[in-house]
């Protein structure tokens, strides 16, 4: 295990403050929350969160949500998207009970630039751990990936993706109209943010 300069937060395996092409999943710990990768142990949890109404209106997770959706994703996606070096993808659980708190990733946008996704299951928001569990995954992308932006975005309405970014520190730079098409097959209004190397 390996410790952040200034922050209570331990990963491993990797060589603190570098990495190599077709990344094996980390384990990062904080004061409440193992982030480690999603094994097929967590589809159950995986599925039932995604039941959730505004994860499905805010997130690009298939509607309706299946159980298959949930197989495909830990069994498939996910481990490909680590072993391609392109997308980095962690599932929180909170160390008191087990239970699942979210999904946290980075996900490369350009060279240097990282993009910080997330969303929470809906009986766990409110209580900090959003904020706990990206602040960890961004510390660690700060100390391993090539990097010196990541960028955050959220539909428009978000406002609780906006909170936890704005607690992490990056700043609202702008509203993007009709940037994307939601799951109501509208174009949807998004914000941007950024957060520069520190």
């Amino acid at each position: 295990m390996r410790a952040v300069p200034g922050r209570d937060i331990r990963w491993s395996p990797l060589v603190y403050g570098g990495h190599t092409a077709a990344m094996d999943p980390v384990t990062l710990e904080t004061d409440h929350l193992v982030l480690r990768a999603f094994t097929p142990a967590d589809v159950d949890a995986v599925y039932e969160a995604c039941q959730d109404e505004d994860i499905q209106f805010y997130t690009p997770v298939p509607v309706p949500y299946r159980r298959a959706d949930a197989e495909k994703l830990v069994g498939e996606k996910l481990p490909a998207h680590w072993a391609e070096d392109r997308d980095y993808t962690l599932g929180a659980f909170r160390k008191d009970t087990g239970a699942l708190v979210g999904s946290y990733c980075l996900t490369l946008v350009s060279r240097g630039v990282w993009e910080l996704g997330y969303w929470a299951v809906k009986e766990q928001r409110g209580r900090g751990y959003s904020v706990e569990a990206a602040r960890a995954l961004c510390d660690w992308g700060w100390a391993t990936l090539d990097v010196h932006r990541i960028e955050w975005w959220a539909m428009t309405g978000n406002t609780g993706s906006r909170a936890v970014a704005e607690k992490l520190g990056f700043t609202v730079e702008g509203t993007l109209r009709n940037r994307g098409i939601a799951n109501d097959g509208k174009p949807h209004d998004w914000w941007v943010g950024g957060l520069l190397r520190p």
